[in-house]
């Protein structure tokens, strides 16, 4: 490219004026309506080329969707552009308004008007709202000091901009997540931000809030704020973009104009993967086989609060069968399944697991793996992984002992034997297994997750928001996985905020509703309106039995909802009754 002999040294990041003429290579100029332009990005890692070739355009006011599959480059080609990988460290041209951008940090990409907000959230959980949003921008006043007042005064102004009823003295780590991301939008307009970069801001929010943050993407883009999410909820891009660049392995593939009407879910698909999905769900058939685990009214209080999370939940699975649970946020379904899963969560209160019609105590971790229980969590990043080691010491870290020799010393070549295996038959993509596991893809990182779990051989595994945060393609391998582990004769449970997801793979689902299970429903009596409808349900009135152990009944302010499980001679077990009182 060509440049005008003067430079602007903004923020003390170098912003180069560009000349009209066309640079080498017959590469298009940017438009007066175009508010970046980044041209032939080349991004390398030791090993593996991340970016190659990228080219993408974004209008000034749109909100400009990237998809791409787990690993396609999406959030490198970000952190190219907000200075996270410094200018120096990649090849090509990012043109922001007009000029051309070299940023050597994420400061001067924001001093530009470009603020990132990564999946990861950097927010401190013990500072207030108004210390996170003004953190190393602080409002200062005479002397240097902290202007407390008008501090907590300007964040009032900007939680009320985002939609946010909380007071800014409160502590972040209160919020739920939800919150949380409109904590950092609030914190990204205290920047005069011209471009918004938003990656997966929607992957841990239930509908509610998904909706409510699209909502706040229309108003700051009806405010002149250009905006840049990165969702493999292709629903909401359909909803909120007007455009989107598809990345296939580190390549563009194309740019869909939105706005026009015609684009569609599986034309994305089609892009993103390179050939049109004909199902998202793997054929499977059904043949469970005898009962593996039975939960018996299972009642577990809050771990700090004096409040149940679960009451009198009752649920059973079987050999080659896969159940859903259904919830809405706060319905307790992590809670039920961390509880059984060695009462890793909160308060055991009663209950009774019986394996293959056996009572068993899972009083710890230990004891759960002990008896063949294994749970995925939904938090891989921070409970599921350790992200510092590398692949194999992650595969084999929940069960050592089948690698120790004599001494009680791991096989080192038998732990990386058993490590390439699983990389292989899961199709992790990473060079080696010694590869670090916090530099993979999202849907690679879960592939290690479930790969630990298959090395333990467990005979039920609970999958909590298995395919969270990644994209279609690799939703659609985990769901093979799932098949496969079903066809060996495992129990799976997942449990998922994705009611198509849970239409999709599982024989049953149970629905949980303020802690108590409100419905088994068989897959052929199953649709999004019943599940839901047995979602709200907001009381629930003890009736002992029903199909696979639960409990459900109805009240004069639940209505009869159908498919509710009742009780017959067949499926009766001995549970306790529930006590029908609202929980606090």
């Amino acid at each position: 490219m060509r440049e005008a002999s003067t430079t602007d040294d903004q923020a003390g990041g170098t912003v180069t004026a560009t000349s009209s003429t066309p640079p080498s290579g017959g590469q298009p100029q940017t438009g007066p309506d175009d508010i970046l332009e980044m041209r032939s990005i080349t991004k390398t890692f030791p090993g593996v080329k991340a970016l190659s070739d990228v080219t993408i355009k974004v209008r000034r006011g749109e909100v400009h969707a990237i998809c791409g599959e787990n690993g396609a480059g999406k959030s490198t080609l970000m952190k190219v552009l907000s200075g996270v990988y410094p200018h120096g460290t990649y090849e090509g041209d990012i043109v922001f308004e007009g000029q051309v951008a070299r940023f050597s940090g994420i400061n001067e990409s924001e001093h530009a008007g470009i603020v990132i907000i990564h999946q990861e959230l950097a927010l401190v959980p013990y500072l207030s709202i108004a210390e996170n949003i003004f953190l190393g921008n602080e409002v200062k006043g005479r002397g240097g000091l902290i202007d407390w007042n008008r501090a907590n005064g300007e964040a009032g102004k900007l939680l009320r901009r985002v939609g946010l009823k909380e007071n800014p003295t409160t502590p972040v780590g209160q919020l739920g997540v939800g919150k949380q991301q409109l904590v950092e939008i609030a914190k990204a307009l205290t920047k005069d931000v011209k471009l918004l970069i938003l990656d997966e801001p929607t992957a841990a929010l239930n509908d509610n809030d998904s909706e409510h943050l699209l909502g706040l993407l229309r108003q700051l883009q009806a405010e002149g704020i250009t905006c840049i999410i990165i969702s493999h909820k292709l629903n909401e891009i359909i909803s909120i973009a007007q455009s989107t660049t598809i990345i296939r392995d580190g390549r563009t593939i194309e740019t869909l104009d939105i706005a026009a009407g015609e684009v569609t879910q599986e034309r994305i698909i089609r892009g993103m993967v390179g050939r049109d999905l004909e199902s998202r769900f793997p054929e499977r058939v059904s043949d469970p086989g005898e009962e593996v685990l039975r939960v018996e009214d299972w009642t577990v209080g809050h771990a700090t609060q004096d409040r149940l999370v679960v009451e009198g939940a009752s649920l059973s699975v079987r050999a080659g069968e896969v159940i859903g649970i259904a919830g809405l946020m706060g319905a307790g379904r992590t809670e039920l399944a961390m509880s059984i899963f060695g009462r890793s969560y909160g308060r055991y209160l009663g209950g009774r697991l019986y394996k293959r019609g056996q009572e068993i105590q899972t009083r710890n971790v230990r004891e759960a793996i002990k008896h063949g229980i294994a749970y995925a969590t939904e938090d891989r990043k921070k409970y599921g992984l350790n992200l510092i080691d590398d692949i194999k010491r992650n595969v084999s870290a929940a069960a050592l002992d089948k690698l120790a020799g004599g001494g009680g010393l791991v096989n080192a070549n038998e732990e990386i034997a058993v490590a390439e295996r699983s990389r292989k038959d899961m199709n992790i993509k990473a060079p080696t297994v010694m590869s670090v596991t916090g530099k993979l893809s999202g849907g690679n990182q879960q592939k290690v997750v479930l790969s630990k779990w298959i090395f333990a051989d467990p005979d039920v595994l609970i999958l909590d928001e298995p395919t969270r945060g990644i994209d279609v393609g690799a939703k659609y391998e985990i769901y093979v996985i799932i098949n496969k582990l079903v066809a060996a004769g495992k129990a799976v449970i997942v449990i998922s905020s994705e009611l198509p997801e849970l239409l999709g793979i599982c024989d049953r689902v149970y629905t949980l509703s303020q802690g108590r299970i409100t419905g088994d429903v068989p897959i052929a009596d199953a649709s999004q309106e019943r599940l839901m409808e047995l979602m709200t349900l907001e009381r629930v009135p003890a009736r002992s039995g029903a199909s696979g152990g639960a409990t459900a009944g109805t009240s004069s302010e639940a209505p009869a909802v159908p498919g509710a499980p009742q009780q017959s001679e067949q499926s009766r077990s001995p549970i306790s009754s529930q006590n029908p009182e609202d929980l606090a």
